[in-house]
């Protein structure tokens, strides 16, 4: 099968987050991938080049070395106020082009702009687009009025999504909440690499490095924290529980 991505975040320096586990572990199974990405860091280039002509990056995998990830990033206009604006002609014109030459059986998309281009390509194509969502992608916006414009193109693209992957429960309801049809939607939690991670292994080494006692529970966070991440919520619950639930530390 033939897997097009799309994102709006750099692909190599940033993550690995759920589309690279994923997406690395697709080519191991024999899948070809080609993801399209956006230089999202550019602001700390030492070469500022105003505007950008297209790369492609052969083995751009991010967690097997093994796995053969084509990455594509088109060009840009490298200004503030147009760099996310040049996405609507640059990242459309590279749409068409994969949609042509290397004939995706299936898009899908973890961005904003670049997803709703993905997704009228894949309709006026007849190729089967997946929206997924591992966050409120809007709200990550800085500005109010970005906001408000990235919120109404995730509204559209929701709405015209053959499929719909979500990691939590939350992010359903939000999704539906958004326009997106209930019976789309697709719980698909994140996964634990057993081999990396076992379950069986002795963590008394660092439960003595952090002062953590054996009868005690650890509650590990992983990721920014957003206004919506819950942290807050979660440390004022532990914080105000009775003697007998003060096993519980938040790390």
């Amino acid at each position: 099968m033939k897997l097009l991505v799309l994102q709006e975040t750099d692909w190599i320096k940033r993550g690995p987050h759920q589309q690279h586990h994923l997406m690395d572990r697709m080519a191991l199974r024999g899948h070809e991938v080609h993801v399209i990405d956006y230089d999202y860091l550019w602001k700390e280039d030492k070469e500022r080049k105003i505007i950008t002509g297209r790369k492609e990056i052969k083995g751009a995998y991010k967690i097997f070395k093994d796995a053969n990830i084509t990455l594509i990033r088109p060009g840009m206009i490298k200004i503030s106020g147009l760099d996310h604006a040049s996405i609507l002609y640059f990242h459309n014109k590279e749409i068409k082009k994969q949609i042509k030459y290397f004939k995706p059986d299936v898009i899908i998309a973890f961005g904003i702009l670049n997803a709703y281009l993905g997704m009228r390509q894949a309709k006026k194509n007849n190729i089967p687009f997946v929206y997924y969502l591992i966050d409120h992608l809007h709200t990550l916006l800085p500005g109010r009025f970005k906001r408000i414009i990235a919120k109404q193109f995730e509204k559209v693209t929701l709405k015209g999504a053959d499929k719909i992957l979500v990691i939590n429960k939350g992010l359903k309801d939000y999704a539906v909440e958004m326009g997106g049809d209930i019976n789309k939607i697709s719980v698909f939690p994140a996964g634990v690499d057993l081999e990396r991670f076992n379950p069986q292994v002795d963590g008394s080494a660092i439960r003595e490095k952090y002062g953590i006692k054996k009868d005690e529970i650890l509650l590990f966070f992983m990721g920014w924290i957003y206004e919506f991440s819950g942290m807050k919520e979660v440390a004022e619950s532990i914080s105000t529980t009775d003697n007998e639930n003060q096993r519980i530390n938040l790390f």
